[in-house]
C-alpha cells in the first residue's frame, strides 16, 4: 500500500478546521452557560450551584471514579509539582486527581500527537517528517500547559469583574451592622448565579474561618488561590484595618472604587487593543478573499488576451 504523502497546507488546513470547531463549541458553551443563569435568575426554584451536603456524600461519577482508579496507579513523580496545582486550583479544578488527570492528559498528548503525525506524514522526505515529528512533538507537550494557563487566565477576568459588585454587597451589608463574616457569607448567596466563581471563593473564605482559621490566613489564602494582584491588596488592606480597629466599611468603598476604575480601564486597553488583533485575520481571511473577487475577472481578462 502507498503512503499518501502529506503537504504543509493539508496540515495548515486541519489546523484551521480544528480552530474553527473550538471556537463554535466554545461559543455553545458560553451560550448554555448564559442560558442556564437567566433560569436561575428567571426561576429560583431551580435550586443554588453551590450545594454543600454536609451529611451525604453525593454519589461519584464515572469520571470521578476513574479519576481515582488513575490517581492509585500514578506515580508521586509525576503529580507532585506544587506550581502545577497552585495553576490548577487558580484554573478552578480542586479536585484531589486534577494533578493526575492533568498529568495523564500531558502524557498522553506528548506521546499521541507525534505519533499521529508521524503515522500521517509516514510517506514525506526524511528531513520534512522529522520537521512535522517535531512540529507535533512541540503541540503535544506544551499544548496542555497553554490551554491550562488560558483556563487561568479566564478566571482570573470573571474574577475581576466580580470583585467590585461584590464589594459594594458588602459596604451595604456591613454598614447594615451585619460582622464581616455574615456579610461575606450573605454576598456569597446573592452572587452565586452571576458570579459563581467569586461566590465560591467566598464560601471558602467563610468555612476555613468557621473551621477554625484565622481570617488573616483565610483572606491571604484568597490572593494564592486565584492569582489576582487586586486581591492581595484588598486582603492587605482588611487585615490592616481589622487589626488596628479602622472603619472596614472605608476600606471596602475605597478598594470597590479603585477595581471599579481599574475594571474601567482594562476595558478601555482591551476596546484598543481591538483594532490591532483584527488586522491578523483581516489579512490572512478577509483580503484574500476581496483581491480574489475583484482582480479575478481582470487576471482571466489579461491571460486571454495575451493567448
Amino acid at each position: 500500500m502507498q503512503n499518501l504523502p502529506i503537504s504543509l497546507p493539508l496540515i495548515l488546513l486541519v489546523l484551521v478546521i480544528a480552530a474553527a470547531v473550538s471556537a463554535m463549541v466554545y461559543a455553545w458553551a458560553g451560550g448554555r452557560q448564559r442560558r442556564e443563569i437567566l433560569m436561575r435568575v428567571e426561576n429560583p426554584a431551580l435550586g443554588s450551584p453551590l450545594p454543600s451536603p454536609l451529611l451525604s456524600a453525593p454519589s461519584k461519577t464515572f469520571g470521578e471514579r476513574f479519576a481515582e482508579w488513575l490517581a492509585d496507579r500514578t506515580p508521586e513523580s509525576l503529580t507532585a509539582n506544587a506550581q502545577t496545582g497552585t495553576k490548577l486550583v487558580q484554573a478552578g479544578f480542586e479536585s484531589d486527581s486534577a494533578a493526575v488527570v492533568y498529568g495523564a492528559v500531558r502524557v498522553v498528548f506528548g506521546i499521541l500527537v507525534p505519533l499521529a503525525v508521524f503515522v500521517a506524514a509516514a510517506g514525506s522526505p526524511q528531513k520534512t517528517l522529522l520537521l512535522y515529528v517535531t512540529f507535533g512533538a512541540m503541540i503535544g507537550l506544551l499544548g496542555p500547559a497553554a490551554v491550562l494557563d488560558r483556563f487561568v487566565q479566564m478566571r482570573q477576568d470573571k474574577l475581576r469583574k466580580a470583585v467590585p459588585d461584590a464589594l459594594d454587597l458588602l459596604v451595604v451589608c456591613v454598614e447594615a451592622g451585619v460582622s464581616l463574616d455574615a456579610a461575606i457569607l450573605r454576598v456569597a448567596r446573592d452572587l452565586s448565579v452571576t458570579h459563581p466563581e467569586l461566590a465560591e471563593e467566598m464560601m471558602v473564605i467563610n468555612r476555613k474561618v468557621n473551621a477554625g482559621i484565622p481570617r488573616e490566613a483565610a483572606l491571604n489564602g484568597l490572593w494564592s488561590r486565584t492569582g489576582l494582584e487586586e486581591l492581595r491588596g484588598l486582603a492587605a488592606s482588611m487585615i490592616q484595618s481589622e487589626r488596628w480597629g479602622t472603619s472596614i466599611a472605608k476600606v471596602l468603598r475605597v478598594n470597590a472604587e479603585t477595581l471599579r476604575r481599574k475594571r474601567k480601564q482594562y476595558a478601555e486597553k482591551k476596546a484598543a487593543q481591538a483594532s490591532l488583533k483584527m488586522m491578523g485575520p483581516l489579512l490572512l481571511f478577509l483580503l484574500p478573499a476581496l483581491f480574489v473577487v475583484i482582480l479575478g475577472p481582470a487576471a482571466i481578462n489579461i491571460s486571454q488576451a495575451f493567448k
